[in-house]
């Protein structure tokens, strides 16, 4: 039996098919490289471009913080599911962190699975 994480699909990790799918399936991070300590600041998330029908969409972005140094990783920031044809695969969040952090972005494909990224944020 596989373990979950095993079966989230990652720019590094693809192989086969699913590598010619990571353009287009990748969440997309758009976030400071650093930030203050307690201020608030936008964290952007898109994937695409992707198909937008009933029977291929984009249905779920969820997206985690991992805090240096905090027992327990990550923290749910945000879940946001997606319906085809009305929404599209983008979302805005407002955070404040407080400690050097990892933002993680996760986003399901009804026809090719869950995908991953993540990226840095030094907080000053």
């Amino acid at each position: 039996m596989k373990a979950f994480g095993s079966l989230i699909y990652t720019p590094e990790t693809a192989s086969g098919e699913a590598v010619s799918k990571v353009e287009s399936h990748t969440p997309k991070i758009e976030v400071p490289d650093k930030v203050k300590a307690g201020e608030p600041f936008k964290i952007r998330i898109r994937v695409g471009p992707h198909p937008n029908k009933v029977e291929h969409y984009i249905g779920r972005i969820e997206v985690y913080v991992y805090e240096k140094d905090r027992p327990f990783n990550p923290i749910l920031l945000a879940s946001v599911s997606l319906t085809p044809v009305y929404s599209e695969p983008e979302l805005e969040l407002t955070v404040k962190l407080n400690k050097d952090s990892i933002i993680y972005a996760l986003s399901y494909c009804n026809l090719h699975g869950l995908w991953e990224s993540r990226k840095e944020v030094k907080v000053e």
